[in-house]
């Protein structure tokens, strides 16, 4: 590695790959050495596009690749572990996009490789980076709302909206979401960001989970209620999940947003927004004992940025040489494991202890037959 510096190479170029790539394009410390990925006409475009020198095919290729530092590991889930092992074995600092893996035990197996390898592992999670959420997560910490009590998170799908990048996506890159490449569909893909947020604002695993989900269209599991104990007996968690096919939304990404409220003893935070833009309000408001309102309407609430941090962040951690506070291995198992235990506490109506899940859990309908 040159001093100051991380080479670093891209596997995978998908949906996700321009938002993800974006923080690592910018940043003057990272030097984006090569790009991967079995579509050659596509790789080699792309490469153009973002000033990239070399393209690579072949995964064994890039990672024999001696400056190359670190890779941004954002294939389809599925593949993760493989990936990630051959990474770890070639000495590589690993970023991984999430889902982490398809499996606890798969988690587990990449997260031991590189700590055996001796390598820097963490999932990219934009949520930890999200601007909004990093003030509500600094408030609790700094006790503006005494100790928390409840988390509750709300994500709203629409089913009409658009944006330039809604409309750039392919739709290739869908298909391995729908089937039994995945072990859910929605609440496991994209709703992972909020599990992961749930668990990271108020630093407490979770011991027991109730879940009613619903099969929605496509992809979609909604409506979902799911509710949780924290390890603190005086703490709670509640995740509403709807698809709203006939709501208009507003958003330069997809047509979605989230909304995260945390009470606590003393007063409550309100972040009215991630994904999308539908309300006219403050990034994050704060009320306190004494009724006092704070809003903090200069905050960054692109969501673009928490891609942008998050990439910045995994530079950081290279050029350390250590795994700075980020979605390592522990947070990433607790996430997983909390998404199959929604799945599994609403199949069989009880509460699961999502700590007793290595496997994987999907809804009883999964894999959805279209068509039928």
């Amino acid at each position: 590695m040159q001093p100051g510096r991380v080479g670093l190479g891209i596997v995978g170029i998908g949906n996700i790959a321009p938002i993800n790539a974006r923080g690592y394009l910018e940043d003057e410390r990272c030097d984006v050495v090569a790009l991967c990925d079995v579509r050659e006409d596509k790789v080699r475009r792309v490469a153009a596009e973002w000033g990239v020198p070399t393209v690579y095919t072949s995964l064994d290729d890039l990672l024999g690749d001696s400056d190359i530092d670190a890779v941004e590991i954002l294939t389809p889930t599925h593949m993760h572990r493989d990936h990630v092992l051959a990474a770890a074995a070639a000495g590589k600092h690993v970023s991984v996009q999430k889902p982490v893996a398809n499996t606890v035990a798969e988690a587990r197996e990449m997260i031991a490789a590189c700590a055996d390898a001796g390598v820097i592992f963490r999932v990219s999670e934009c949520a930890l980076h999200y601007p909004p959420l990093v003030k509500a997560r600094e408030l609790i910490a700094a006790g503006a709302i005494g100790t928390p009590t409840m988390v509750r998170v709300k994500t709203l799908v629409a089913g009409k909206a658009r944006s330039s990048f809604q409309d750039a996506l392919e739709v290739e890159g869908y298909i391995w979401r729908f089937n039994d490449l995945s072990p859910g569909g929605h609440l496991f893909d994209d709703v992972w960001h909020k599990y992961a947020a749930a668990l990271w604002l108020v630093d407490e695993p979770v011991r027991s989970v109730q879940a009613v989900v619903r099969q929605g269209p496509f992809f979609f599991e909604a409506p979902t209620a799911a509710l949780w104990e924290y390890a603190r007996d005086d703490l709670l968690g509640m995740m509403e999940v709807s698809y709203a096919p006939n709501m208009f939304m507003r958003t330069a990404y997809y047509g979605a947003d989230e909304f995260f409220e945390i009470q606590g003893t003393d007063g409550w935070i309100w972040v009215t927004r991630y994904t999308g833009e539908m309300l006219d309000l403050p990034p994050v408001v704060l009320y306190t004992a004494d009724g006092t309102t704070s809003s903090y309407a200069d905050l960054d609430a692109d969501w673009g940025t928490g891609f942008v941090e998050s990439a910045r962040h995994f530079v950081t951690s290279v050029l350390e040489e250590r795994a700075v506070a980020d979605m390592q291995g522990d947070l990433a198992i607790q996430t997983l494991q909390l998404i199959f235990a929604v799945y599994q506490a609403s199949n069989e109506r009880r509460p699961v202890d999502p700590t007793t899940i290595e496997g994987s859990v999907s809804p009883t309908w999964w894999p959805p037959q279209f068509g039928q």
